[in-house]
């Protein structure tokens, strides 16, 4: 049954591969980029900001060293923009304590700034070929749909013994990406299967959230270094209470100081 599996695997990714920027580099800082990029975000949005951001900034020493107002500009457009804070803080650990190169291991990756279970494992598959089990939604939706028929609820627990089992220890990176593709394609021949998944979670819409509101703001300190807190309750057309209580979490995140009465990228100076 399992090698049947890998072969249904495997057959699909060979008729119809996806050929994405990022699967065609064995670099771990692009590839750490890119799976930074993806978490919460569609593919087609990641594509032309992924070599945007490349080109920006196409070491891991130049990310470190750049403005964070920068790394956040070039970020605009992707949102979720605490990773780009982490994968700056992420690339001043790895030039600082690994000489600029991304560690091989999963426990030195796991232990930089914004690097999950998940994404050291990815970037140790991609990158050096290290084959630990991994799961992500993509993932979850095929061991789920293949393996758990009737079943609801099910736990990453439940599935984790499967990834290990079925894992290409010579080539994980292939292996992964193959079950990831059989996984958007379920996605769209099936119902979802991953909503069975006891981690499922449905997004929250973006227009009219917090989200929303925070992004609004860290735009508009980005356009106008040195903005008060009258001005961007002026500008988002929210209500002061608001706006504080905002600014507040997002100071205390590293996106934002404080000076006086008004608001800079952290380590920005005011124009003029």
């Amino acid at each position: 049954m399992l090698a049947a599996f890998r072969r249904t695997i495997l057959d699909r990714y060979r008729a119809h591969p996806r050929p994405m920027p990022w699967r065609e580099t064995g670099d771990p800082y692009h590839i750490l980029v890119s799976e930074a990029m993806l978490q919460q975000t569609q593919v087609e949005r990641v594509w032309s900001k992924y070599e945007e951001f490349l080109t920006a900034f196409p070491t891991v020493e130049q990310l470190a060293a750049a403005p964070l107002a920068e790394v956040l500009r070039v970020w605009q457009g992707l949102g979720y923009n605490r990773r780009a804070v982490a994968l700056q803080r992420c690339a001043v650990e790895v030039v600082g304590r690994f000489g600029g190169k991304l560690p091989l291991s999963v426990a030195d990756l796991q232990s930089l700034p914004g690097i999950g279970p998940y994404t050291a494992r990815a970037v140790a598959a991609f990158a050096y070929g290290v084959a630990e089990a991994l799961i992500e939604t993509n993932i979850r939706t095929v061991f789920i749909h293949c393996f758990f028929h009737g079943h609801d609820s099910v736990s990453d627990g439940e599935i984790l013994p499967l990834v290990e089992l079925t894992r290409d220890r010579k080539n994980p990176r292939d292996w992964y990406y193959a079950l990831m593709d059989y996984g958007v394609h379920l996605k769209k021949t099936h119902p979802n299967p991953g909503r069975r998944s006891r981690h499922h979670t449905r997004q929250t819409a973006f227009e009219g959230s917090n989200r929303q509101l925070r992004s609004r703001l860290l735009r508009a300190v980005l356009q106008q270094p040195g903005v008060s807190i009258a001005e961007l309750a002026e500008i988002v057309q929210k209500e002061r209470k608001d706006v504080v209580e905002n600014l507040d979490s997002m100071e205390r995140e590293g996106f934002l100081e404080k000076r006086g009465g008004s608001y800079f990228i952290m380590g920005e100076k005011k124009q003029g």
